[in-house]
C-alpha cells in the first residue's frame, strides 16, 4: 500500500513517517541508498507499506529547502534560540543562522531565554532593530509565550541554537504537554551537553516543531556554499539601503562613500551584525562561482 505522508525522525538508518496520523517506522529503498540520497525530517515522502515486510521510503518529494546544520528540510521559519546568560551568546553564530535562512527563503525568529538570570538589554535591541521578531523567555517570565506560540501555528518551524542554551525547554513550554529531556550547563566547559540527538518533529502551537541537536560552529561549505558578492542581501537590515553608497558594487568594508557604513557610524545598523558581516564576508571571499 502506498502512502504520502512527513518524516518525524530518522535514527539507526529507520525513519519515522506519520501519515494521516498514523506512524509508519520505514528503511530508505535501496535507489535512495544508492543514489546517497539522505532523506530528512521534515521531507514528503512517498513510502509502501507491507503487511508482515519491512516498509520502505520510495520517493522523496521536491524539496522548497533545506539546512545542512541543522539537517532539516521543507521549513517555513527558522527559530534561532539563544542562552542571555551561560552558554554566552555568539552573535557571529546567530548572525550565520540569520544568513543561512534567509538563503534558503526561510524567516528567521530569535528568542532570547534565561532572561530571568541575565536580560541584556543592549543585544537584544541590536537584533529588533533588524526588523525580525525577537521574543524572550525564561522559567520565571513566559510572558511572550503566547506570542511564540502564534509564530508556529500553521507553520513548520525548526529549533535551532548551541548545546545549553534551553531549546527542549522552550518547546516543552510552548506544548504543555512534551517532557523533552532538558541538560545542565558545564560550569568547566560554559556549555551544554547535548540531550537532542537527531532532529525530530512535534506538533506544538498548532504547527509542527523540529528539535534539533546543538552545535558550536557553522561552515560555509556544501548545500550552505556561500559567496560573498551576495552577503548582503542577506542582512536584512542592509537591504534598503544596497545601491546607495558612492560607488558601484561597493563591498561595504569601509570604503568612502559606503552608506552602510554611515549607517553603522550613526546607530542605523549593529556595530555587532556589521562585525559579523565583515567576518562572513572574509570567509567567503574565496569562494567564486565559476569554480562550482
Amino acid at each position: 500500500m502506498e502512502l504520502e505522508g512527513i518524516i518525524l525522525k530518522g535514527i539507526g538508518g529507520f525513519y519515522y513517517v506519520e501519515c494521516d496520523g498514523i506512524l509508519y517506522e520505514c528503511k530508505a529503498k535501496g535507489r535512495l541508498r544508492n543514489d546517497r540520497t539522505v532523506p530528512l525530517a521534515g521531507d514528503r515522502v512517498t513510502i509502501t507499506v507491507r503487511e508482515g515486510e519491512e516498509n520502505t521510503v520510495d520517493f522523496i518529494h521536491e524539496r522548497k529547502n533545506s539546512l545542512r546544520r541543522p539537517p532539516v528540510a521543507n521549513i517555513d521559519k527558522l527559530l534561532i534560540v539563544v542562552s542571555s546568560a551561560k552558554p554566552k551568546p555568539n552573535t557571529l553564530i546567530i548572525d550565520k543562522m540569520t544568513v543561512l535562512a534567509e538563503k534558503n527563503n526561510i524567516r528567521p525568529l530569535i528568542v532570547f531565554t534565561k532572561t530571568d538570570l541575565h536580560y541584556d538589554a543592549e543585544l537584544i535591541a541590536s537584533y529588533r532593530k533588524t526588523g525580525y521578531s525577537v521574543y524572550t523567555f525564561s522559567t520565571e517570565d513566559h510572558s511572550e509565550l503566547d506570542r511564540i506560540k502564534e509564530e508556529l501555528r500553521g507553520c513548520i518551524t525548526a529549533f535551532t541554537g548551541n548545546s545549553g542554551v534551553g531549546k527542549s525547554t522552550l518547546i516543552n513550554a510552548l506544548s504543555g504537554e512534551l517532557q523533552l529531556e532538558t541538560g545542565e550547563i558545564s560550569d568547566k566547559l560554559g556549555r551544554g551537553r547535548h540531550t537532542t540527538r537527531q532532529a525530530e518533529i512535534f506538533h506544538v502551537g498548532g504547527g509542527l516543531v523540529i528539535d534539533t541537536a546543538g552545535f558550536s560552529s557553522i561552515d560555509f561549505i556544501g548545500d550552505n556554499l556561500l559567496y560573498s558578492e551576495d552577503l548582503q542581501f542577506y542582512f536584512a537590515e542592509f537591504r534598503d539601503n544596497i545601491g546607495k553608497c558612492r560607488f558601484t558594487g561597493c563591498a561595504h568594508l569601509g570604503d568612502m562613500g559606503c552608506e552602510i557604513c554611515r549607517l553603522v557610524s550613526t546607530g542605523g545598523i549593529s556595530k555587532s551584525r556589521y562585525d559579523s558581516y565583515v567576518s562572513m564576508y572574509n570567509e567567503t571571499k574565496d569562494h567564486k562561482k565559476w569554480k562550482v
